[in-house]
Order: C-alpha cells, then structure tokens, then sequence
C-alpha cells in the first residue's frame, strides 16, 4: 500500500526559512517526528553552543577557520554570514539522504535559502513569517537566549527575511502552531504527489 510520504525513488530537499523566534525549528521537527523518512540537514556554524542545544544534533559547531577551508574546498550547498557568524550546509550530507530515498528539511536563512534560488537549485521554498512584529518581539524576548542590543539587530534583519517572502513557494503564518504544522504537513504530502514526481516511483509489477 502506498505510504502518504516516502515513495519516491530518490527525496526531495525543502527549504524552510524563518525569522528568527518565528517557530521554524520546532515545525521541522514537528514534521521529522510523524514521518520517518523526513530528516534535517544538520547545519555548519561558528557560533556557540547556546543553553539548552546539543552538538551534533542542533549543528555541528565548528571553528571559523574549518568554516572557511571547508568554503574554499566547495563542501558547502549553502552558506551565509550572520550577525557574524558563519551558517552552511554540507553537499555531501545531503546528496546521501537523498539517495537513500528521504527528504531533506534545510532550515536555513534566507540568504542561503536565495543563493540555491537564484541556483535553481530543485527544492520547495517555504517560508514561516510570525503574526505581527509585535509577537515577534515577545517571542525573542520571552525565550531568554540573547542580549536585548541582539534581540534588536534580529528584529531588524527580521524585517529584511518577510520582504523576501514573496520569493518563496510557499507562506505559513505561524499565529498557531497546530495550524501552522496542518498547513505545512499539506505542502510535504502535495509536493510529493505531484505529476511531474510520478517518474521517480516505484510500483509493483
């Protein structure tokens, strides 16, 4: 019988973007935890570790100049610089998964996100914008993880990511989470069951 996901003969990459406190984590990884062959790309970073995040499992956090060797030796799909510090993800990781016939979730900024764009990279965009910019100054605030001056310079950038938007495939207003998970668990399901995947599965004969 055939599965609401994971038919495909190799997986499709989906790109989500977000502002930062928008909620993009938690729905990837609403979505990985209801259909086991949707998993994420761990991200590169040269940032901190932050309390509460694990090694491995939330990035691999690794040196500024193991960041930039593995720039000038072409291992990266993506990368971006922000707020100082340097995001990416690795070709290889992902080229794997997709062969062993999983879908990939990078959560990725939007620069990022519009270099594989401007690419034609093969992936479904989709962007998660909060309800207002009110909300999302509680949201950062109320998480605790970063200095005020920090939370401010987010909130800018923050205003920047929603212009971006309207390049994307798709937009999720996160006002309710529950919504939010429907709405995107939609996309996953639809992409996958379009006309054009049909070459890429597998039927019994």
């Amino acid at each position: 019988m055939e599965k609401i996901l994971g038919n495909l003969q190799k997986g499709l990459v989906f790109v989500i973007s977000a502002p930062a406190g928008t909620g993009k984590t938690t729905l990837a990884r609403m979505i990985i935890d209801e259909f086991p062959c949707v998993t994420e790309s761990i991200s590169c970073t040269t940032r901190p570790l932050r309390k509460g995040e694990m090694k491995d499992v939330d990035y691999h956090y690794i040196p500024k100049e193991e960041f930039t060797a593995k720039i000038d030796a072409g291992e990266f799909l993506e990368y971006a610089e922000v707020f100082g510090q340097y995001y990416g993800t690795l070709k290889f990781t992902v080229e794997k998964k997709l062969r062993e016939k999983e879908h990939v979730i990078l959560v990725i900024d939007t620069q990022g996100a519009m270099l594989l764009h401007e690419q034609n990279y093969p992936a479904v965009f989709i962007f998660i914008q909060p309800p207002s910019m009110g909300e999302l100054r509680s949201r950062l605030f109320n998480r605790k993880t970063e200095e005020e001056e920090h939370i401010e310079e987010r909130l800018k950038w923050a205003e920047h990511e929603i212009e971006m938007a309207k390049k994307y495939d798709y937009i999720i207003t996160n006002d309710n989470l529950h919504r939010a998970y429907e709405i995107l668990r939609s996309i996953f399901i639809a992409e996958e069951h379009k006309t054009e995947r049909y070459n890429g599965r597998s039927f019994d004969k």
